[in-house]
């Protein structure tokens, strides 16, 4: 997975993934939208096989790498949660 920074203001962040498709941009988004400080936050792409997507988050309050950094840390403790349980 390649990721690069499209477009980064103080509320605002867009970054490009390569490499992945919507089966973990998917679950980061709506973990995102979940979060009362999360504006807006939206997985995209110029076509569904296209092998770039891109991640947008716009923040209410705080930082949007802060606000990314957060959802993706609790989906890795729901999949470890997740695990645990099934073993």
């Amino acid at each position: 997975m390649e990721l690069k920074t499209i477009r980064k203001t103080k509320t605002e962040l867009e970054i490009e993934i390569v490499g992945e498709d919507e089966t973990i941009l998917h679950p980061i988004t709506h973990i995102l939208l979940q979060n009362n400080d999360v504006d807006y936050a939206a997985c995209m792409a110029d076509n569904p096989l296209a092998p770039k997507k891109q991640l947008f988050i716009r923040v209410k309050k705080g930082s949007p790498e802060e606000v990314l950094k957060k959802a993706v840390k609790y989906l890795e403790d729901e999949i470890k949660q997740f695990g645990k349980n099934f073993e």
